[in-house]
């Protein structure tokens, strides 16, 4: 049986966008005006991804001060641990969030017992397919549903190399990508976080600087040269989401200014 397949987009048209120009207007930009900026320019086509990891809290406050019913996507593996679906409950209620759960119509059981568990294997493409599955398909589904023209995300420069490469406006998928939180350091993170008296995921108290799956996540050690490193077992840093979804979307960003 193949892998579950990605679904053909059904979004509403976009508006076409300067992408160059609108890095240059808003790249320094605050935050919470880059929100804006993307609620006035995509209206009801804005929605916002969250995976209700250790800084989540920050995004899933800071947008909806400015937006407070904005679509929440959030997909849930099936794999999670347990403290992130009662952090996810916490903050659901505490920000009274528009919250949309996408999974897999693969479950967990079937996957594992027409694929393996993958997570074991030690190989990317064990990995890539296990993301495919599981996150990248069920992420495509719910931009397509809720007619998604533009997503805000909570990635960092600092987190990954590809994420290095970033441009506070871009596109992926067809749909424009915002980034308000681009240039932040764990610093900025951190004093948002205390300035607006918000949490913490629990795991944070015991290592973890990045959480996922149970399976794919452990504390940070010292013998760690990058958060990264404690997810997938330091074979992939990217999950697949935040990845060009073609070779020739992986091109066309390769050769642009973004």
């Amino acid at each position: 049986m193949s892998d579950v397949a990605l679904l053909p987009s059904k979004m509403q048209a976009a508006p076409v966008l300067d992408l160059d120009a609108i890095n240059r207007e808003w790249g320094d930009a605050d935050a919470s005006s880059l929100v804006q900026w993307g609620h006035s320019t995509f209206g009801e086509g804005l929605v916002l991804s969250t995976s209700f990891g250790i800084q989540s809290a920050v995004m899933l406050h800071l947008v909806t001060q400015v937006v407070p019913k904005i679509p929440v996507i959030w997909v849930d593996t099936g794999y999670l641990p347990v403290e992130t679906y009662r952090f996810a409950e916490e903050l659901s209620t505490r920000l009274d969030l528009n919250l949309k759960v996408y999974q897999s119509p693969l479950s967990p059981a079937r996957m594992e017992a027409l694929h393996g568990r993958l997570w074991e294997q030690q190989d990317v493409e064990a990995l890539n397919r296990y993301d495919r599955i599981r996150k990248v398909e069920p992420m495509q589904r719910a931009l397509s549903d809720l007619n998604a023209t533009a997503w805000l995300t909570g990635l960092r420069s600092d987190q990954t190399d590809h994420r290095k490469s970033l441009g506070r406006v871009g596109q992926q998928g067809g749909r424009y990508k915002l980034l308000p939180i681009l240039k932040w350091s764990s610093k900025d993170v951190y004093d948002y976080l205390v300035t607006h008296d918000l949490p913490y995921h629990p795991l944070f108290d015991m290592g973890y600087v990045t959480v996922g799956d149970w399976h794919s996540s452990r504390p940070i050690t010292a013998d760690d040269d990058n958060e990264r490193d404690t997810r997938f077992r330091g074979i992939k840093q990217e999950c697949g989401l935040h990845l060009p979804q073609s070779p020739e979307e992986a091109a066309s960003l390769d050769s642009s200014s973004l």
